[in-house]
């Protein structure tokens, strides 16, 4: 969905706030992505439960994987497009849980995160970056869409 990306443009400059997800206040990478899709539907952002910043750590629980996968279409990351959702893991054999929209594909892909330190920026999907991205979902298409 390709009204997603300047939706998402226009979160850049965001503070980093966890657990928060309002444009311009504050979001961490959940919020953002909660944000953008409330924004492009015009629908309140999807509620979730209170998480902690190492929630799923200790358990070791893909619970952001599994809550994508019941709510989006899941894709290789190899095809994702532009307006799709990233998920990374961040340190190896770590749970999966710091997300980004895909922006750009071909050959300079960026993509849009809430990044504790730095607020919402959009990178470059980097050979460090690629080497973390363990899946990429796909919002549903209404049939308005089409």
């Amino acid at each position: 969905m390709k009204t997603l990306v300047p939706i998402a443009r226009g979160w850049i400059g965001t503070p980093y706030h966890h657990q928060a997800c309002r444009r311009g206040i504050g979001c961490d990478c959940l919020g953002l992505i909660r944000g953008v899709w409330a924004e492009a539907t015009g629908t309140p952002p999807l509620a979730v439960p209170p998480y902690t910043p190492d929630w799923s750590e200790p358990q070791g629980d893909e619970a952001l994987a599994d809550g994508l996968a019941a709510r989006l279409i899941t894709k290789p990351p190899q095809v994702a497009e532009p307006g799709d959702v990233l998920l990374f893991r961040m340190r190896h054999g770590a749970v999966a849980k710091h997300l980004g929209l895909l922006t750009e594909a071909g050959g300079r892909p960026r993509f849009i995160h809430a990044y504790q330190g730095h607020g919402v920026i959009e990178s470059d999907l980097s050979a460090p970056w690629r080497r973390r991205l363990v899946a990429a979902y796909a919002f549903p298409v209404s049939t308005e869409e089409e």
